[in-house]
């Protein structure tokens, strides 16, 4: 039998995601037989997130500076925007390598059953950047959902204004398919294979 100590530490990594009670017991027991090297720098990793990541202002990407690392580099090709939908996504697409433009973060997408709409997502911010006049191409890079084809028609409608190339990723995810579930091989050529809209 636990303590209530443990017993909620149980119930706090069970929320997280891919994680039930019985693994979360696992992770637990791992963590206390190994206090000093896993629970300890655990903790402190933990703390430091805690303590120091922000949000980018610019892309919405998570980091310890403002801006982010990514939003900061001037390797980079500032005349292309990647939009996804979360960070998630962003990573994915960072883990391929193939990409070396900026990003933008929508922070989710439009859902009428969830009771998402523009409103509740980073979208203004993204023609802000637009009206420097810098940008030339904005990749569509969300899911092959329903939702993200709707999120992804709502901002084509407003991109119309602009005097840039759109483009999003080739339809060789699956439908139904999100990023960070892809393999590395699948992200690269949808982005190669990308296509004007």
């Amino acid at each position: 039998m636990q303590g209530n100590d443990i017993e909620q530490l149980i119930k706090l990594i069970a929320k997280l995601p891919a994680l039930g009670a019985r693994s979360s017991r696992r992770i637990v027991l791992y963590l206390l037989k190994k206090k000093e090297t896993n629970l300890l720098p655990l903790i402190a990793a933990l703390q430091n997130v805690a303590d120091n990541i922000k949000k980018c202002p610019i892309c919405g990407n998570f980091d310890t500076d403002e801006p982010c690392a990514i939003c900061s580099d001037a390797t980079r090709d500032g005349e292309v925007i990647c939009v996804v939908q979360d960070v998630a996504d962003l990573w994915a697409m960072e883990r391929v390598g193939a990409y070396r433009g900026q990003y933008h973060v929508l922070g989710g997408i439009l859902s009428a059953l969830d009771g998402i709409t523009p409103d509740d997502l980073n979208v203004e911010s993204l023609f802000l950047r637009l009206n420097s006049g810098r940008i030339k191409e904005i990749i569509l890079a969300l899911p092959a959902t329903i939702d993200g084809q709707i999120t992804n028609h709502y901002l084509l409608s407003r991109l119309k204004e602009y005097p840039l190339k759109v483009t999003t990723l080739a339809q060789g995810l699956p439908m139904g398919g999100e990023l960070d579930y892809m393999d590395d091989g699948t992200i690269q050529l949808a982005l190669s294979a990308r296509k004007e809209i």
